[in-house]
């Protein structure tokens, strides 16, 4: 088997990584998210058309009537439409929207459903959201250096907080909406990326304690050259999977199918090149992975 120099290109790694992270962060301190109904709170509204429902003339004739902002989204069926408005709209509103839509259509507009959101839920929910995703990665970082060793810990969680990042800057950069949807394919990512990276870290450990004579760097190409076939199945599986969801699976999952993608992708890339780097960086070897000897086990081995 022919063994990869993945190590030998560290450094572009580095820059790359470090480009993408900048501008990430520059985008979400300036550009912030776009926050969905779900955190900065407003009205949903379901209907059901009797006919073909046209989404683009439904946008047009609510922002003509005085509904700026609202987003419409099919529900199930092409006859099902969620309506979301931003803050300001209540839940008196319902009926006169559907009066709004009826008289700019030929069948029948029936409501279905109307609900409210206030903006101190959606406070609640943006700071739960954000405690849960620290919560997670503190909980790696602990299984990590239980299971491990504490290098390979700051290894998988700066892998994490490097696929998390990036991807919510992606989602500040192209300005989709961030709602309930896309924060459950973030954690899902950060189960993904957690699972590749053990997988890598449990060959890395393996192999050094196999190959005593080879260094680090050799040891960990090695490495990542042994399970790299099972990471590229494993995730061009996967994004078959999520590419379906994503062009198929409607508005509604959208946010979901796109989060995880950008996610699965960049945590591909970060099990390889981030997650091994820091451990180079932190000069792992050998001597942090050796099994300890009990002393009487070594007297033992003495006796003849």
């Amino acid at each position: 088997m022919k063994i990869i120099n993945f190590m030998g290109q560290r450094k572009l790694a580095v820059i790359f990584s470090t480009l993408l992270l900048v501008a990430a962060i520059a985008s979400l301190a300036t550009r912030q998210l776009n926050w969905g109904l779900d955190f900065t709170g407003g009205t949903l509204v379901e209907v059901h058309y009797s006919e073909t429902a046209d989404l683009n003339a439904i946008r047009g004739t609510l922002e003509t009537g005085g509904y700026a902002g609202a987003i419409v989204v099919s529900f199930g069926t092409d006859q099902d439409v969620m309506i979301r408005l931003p803050q300001g709209h209540g839940d008196e509103e319902g009926a006169a929207l559907v009066s709004l839509l009826q008289d700019n259509f030929d069948g029948s507009v029936e409501l279905r459903r109307i609900e409210f959101v206030g903006p101190q839920v959606g406070d609640e929910l943006r700071e739960q959201g954000g405690l849960a995703m620290l919560m997670a990665l503190g909980l790696v970082m602990l299984y990590i250096a239980f299971r491990f060793q504490f290098k390979f810990a700051v290894g998988a969680v700066a892998a994490l907080v490097h696929d998390v990042i990036i991807t919510l800057g992606f989602f500040s950069i192209v300005g989709m909406e961030f709602d309930l949807t896309v924060l459950a394919a973030l954690l899902a990512v950060i189960g993904y990326s957690l699972n590749d990276t053990i997988v890598v870290s449990d060959r890395i450990r393996e192999n050094f304690r196999k190959l005593r004579r080879s260094d680090s760097v050799e040891v960990i190409n090695i490495s990542l050259t042994e399970t790299l076939s099972r990471t590229l199945v494993t995730s061009l599986t996967t994004l078959l999977v999520l590419v379906a969801l994503a062009v198929f699976g409607g508005e509604m999952i959208n946010g979901f199918a796109i989060a995880l993608i950008v996610g699965v992708g960049i945590g591909t890339y970060s099990s390889i090149y981030v997650a091994a780097n820091v451990l180079l960086m932190m000069k792992v070897s050998k001597d942090d992975l050796m099994i300890p000897v009990r002393e009487g086990a070594e007297q033992e081995d003495l006796t003849p």
